[in-house]
Order: structure tokens, then C-alpha cells, then sequence
């Protein structure tokens, strides 16, 4: 079985090698990937931080680099410690990486409008 993050490094190994309608469809599928492993990492980290006041959210927050205020709710600052802690995974850098390498060549998931 595949995990997420070894089928996002996956398909950032193919990228480079990639036509624009293949490049397409493969930031497709790691852009559900991507938002699926993020989606995990929240609720863990959700988990993880369940016992701390607004207060201490925003100072772990603070402390992971993420800037935040003492006026944002609870699951803004959940959200931010669970974006600081994704950026850092090998599956988000790969993605990232990818989709930047695309963007170089002219290849989004957004259409022009």
C-alpha cells in the first residue's frame, strides 16, 4: 500500500518528464493528495493541542514562525500549527516543488480567466 506521501514523491519524480496534459493530471492527483495529508495532519494536530487555551495556541503559533493575533479563533490558530508542521513534510515540499516546476512552464490547475 502507497502512502500519501510516497505517491506525492512519486509524482513529482514524473513531473520533470511530463507533457502539459499529463503534467495536468498529475498536479491533479497530488493536489488531492496534498490536501488529503493536510487534512490528516489537522486533525492530529487538533488532537494534539485540544487541551490549550487561545492563549497558548497563539504563543505555539507564534513560536512555529506562524503570525497570528490573540483575535482569531480557535480553529484559525489549529489551522495555522497544522500549516506550519505540513509545509515542512517531505510530501508537501515535493508538491510544492512540483507545482512550482510546472508553473515555470507555463502549467497550473487554475484557469486563466
Amino acid at each position: 500500500m502507497t502512502t500519501t506521501t510516497q505517491r506525492l514523491l512519486d509524482l513529482a519524480a514524473a513531473a520533470p518528464d511530463s507533457l502539459d496534459e499529463d503534467l495536468v493530471l498529475l498536479l491533479r492527483e497530488a493536489s488531492e493528495l496534498y490536501q488529503q495529508g493536510f487534512d490528516s495532519l489537522r486533525h492530529t494536530v487538533a488532537a494534539r493541542f485540544a487541551g490549550l487555551s487561545c492563549g497558548d495556541l497563539v504563543a505555539a503559533a507564534t513560536a512555529a514562525g506562524m503570525p497570528c493575533n490573540v483575535s482569531q479563533d480557535r480553529n484559525e490558530l489549529l489551522l495555522l500549527l497544522a500549516l506550519a508542521e505540513w509545509e515542512t513534510t517531505p510530501a508537501a515540499l515535493a508538491y510544492t516543488e512540483m507545482a512550482e516546476d510546472a508553473a515555470r512552464r507555463g502549467v497550473c490547475l487554475i484557469p486563466e480567466g
